[in-house]
């Protein structure tokens, strides 16, 4: 009897240890905006846009002002994003398109060989959704709910009209895929998604969880709601007025998660992430990246720099700042991280968990160096400098400490560097293997074009 009495304490002691285990893991919320301009919301200094409740997220947080994405498109930026690893180290190369001649197009999409961080916390005992775009394969074994989410509202394309879609639709209106409900009909889908994260949170509030909150504002196409648009009335420019009144719903429906996470009690033990998946696309969208000189598509700072905010209350010091260049491959490693997860040789991240450099516990310096390579172009940032490699052109230097708008090519008076860095690059690029597809040629001209465009590096009273 007394065996069976300790034995019987000890099931109940160790069933409430890991209880209580799981009750201290934190849950994680990634929230992507896309095609975000870097310098569109009140918190860069934009004076048209108000952003109130992404200011606060970081006033109470930590806003990062040197934060990167691996790729300046959708579709490998996202692919960084949701691995860990650079999407060319697996050849995950370009945006998504219509298969090119020569390649399999049962290869269009993340590569199977890889292992988002969704499977990673779901099989640390995780329940994991996405809510929103995918755009990362459109074939049956390239599916979110293959890929390691649980709960699957939204599209595998890469947009979405804002207030329809068809049973039968293709592209922006194709029809929104739920694998846990009939959707709803869409009123305006920014407003939509908000919607299904706050459900989301309120059903899995007693077990941790991992949100993808994926919204496709303010990307193409150009829609917002008149009551907004009414809002904006001042600005002339119709596109410019139309992209503006869709940040500012998306800031609603960032609001509207904050405010869940507060009145459901979990504050405390919830990460909350805010970033853009690419820079600005100035010449679609109306976007503004300024200071910042370029655009998504390129390896201008504007095509690669975005908001990168993360809020943890009582864990991340309140209204601070970090400077020093993080990358969103890093969100992956410490979200692993933080929730329990050993890296192994079979776990490996290429981004790097942020927590001991932002907690003090760490003296250095997340990356020492970054590298880029998108189609035409590559880049390496070592420090404060960062180097382009065009096909049409020398080498392109910029010193970011004195110069954040990439006016001043210095490539000719700092021959010596130039060609230190370019080395460096060169011998990482040639150690990638080959894209498992690609984009149309035509995109190269276009990409190329883009460098030779100005750009607005002022913000717009």
């Amino acid at each position: 009897m007394k065996s069976i009495i300790f034995l019987l304490v000890l099931f109940l002691a160790t069933n409430l240890t890991f209880a209580q285990n799981e009750q201290q893991k934190p849950n994680f919320i990634l929230v992507v905006a896309d095609d975000l301009g870097f310098g569109d919301l009140s918190l860069n200094g934009s004076k048209q846009i108000s952003t109130p409740n992404i200011d606060k997220l970081a006033a109470e947080g930590m806003n990062f002002t040197q934060g990167y994405v691996s790729a300046p498109v959708c579709s490998p930026s996202r692919a960084g994003l949701l691995t860990g690893r650079y999407g060319v180290s697996f050849g995950h190369d370009n945006n998504l398109g219509g298969n090119q001649p020569g390649f399999d197009p049962q290869y269009l999409g993340l590569p199977l060989t890889e292992t988002t961080i969704a499977t990673r916390l779901r099989n640390l005992g995780y329940v994991t959704g996405l809510i929103g775009k995918w755009h990362l394969g459109y074939e049956p074994q390239f599916h979110p709910l293959k890929r390691g989410f649980d709960e699957f509202w939204g599209y595998t394309g890469g947009g979405h009209d804002y207030f329809d879609s068809k049973p039968d639709g293709k592209g922006y209106k194709a029809p929104i895929e739920c694998n846990y409900k009939t959707p709803q009909k869409i009123t305006y889908i920014t407003d939509d998604k908000g919607d299904e994260c706050v459900d989301f949170i309120k059903r899995h509030k007693n077990e941790p969880f991992f949100l993808f909150a994926s919204f496709n504002a303010p990307h193409a196409p150009m829609q917002a709601t008149e009551a907004d648009l009414e809002l904006f009335k001042n600005i002339k420019n119709k596109k410019r007025q139309t992209y503006c009144a869709m940040v500012y719903r998306l800031d609603i429906n960032v609001g509207k998660i904050m405010e869940t996470v507060k009145k459901e009690g979990l504050l405390e033990n919830t990460i909350i992430v805010f970033i853009s998946d690419n820079g600005g696309p100035v010449d679609t969208n109306g976007s503004i990246n300024a200071p910042l000189n370029g655009q998504k598509g390129i390896l201008l700072d504007g095509g690669i720099r975005v908001p990168f905010i993360m809020n943890w209350k009582g864990k991340i010091p309140a209204g601070t700042t970090y400077e020093n260049p993080v990358i969103s491959l890093d969100f992956a490693a410490t979200f692993f991280n933080l929730a329990g997860g050993k890296q192994t040789d079979k776990v490996k991240f290429e981004g790097v968990d942020l927590m001991p450099f932002i907690l003090d516990k760490n003296a250095g310096i997340p990356h020492e160096i970054l590298h880029w390579r998108f189609t035409i172009s590559a880049a390496i940032r070592e420090g404060d400098w960062k180097l382009i490699r065009l096909p049409d052109r020398l080498p392109m230097l910029y010193n970011l400490s004195e110069d954040i708008s990439e006016q001043n090519d210095v490539a000719m008076q700092n021959i010596d560097r130039t060609k230190t860095m370019l080395k460096s690059l060169g011998i990482w690029d040639v150690h990638l293997p080959h894209p498992v597809f690609l984009e149309g040629a035509v995109w190269k001209a276009r990409q190329l074009n883009l460098y030779d465009k100005k750009y607005p590096l002022v913000q717009p009273n």
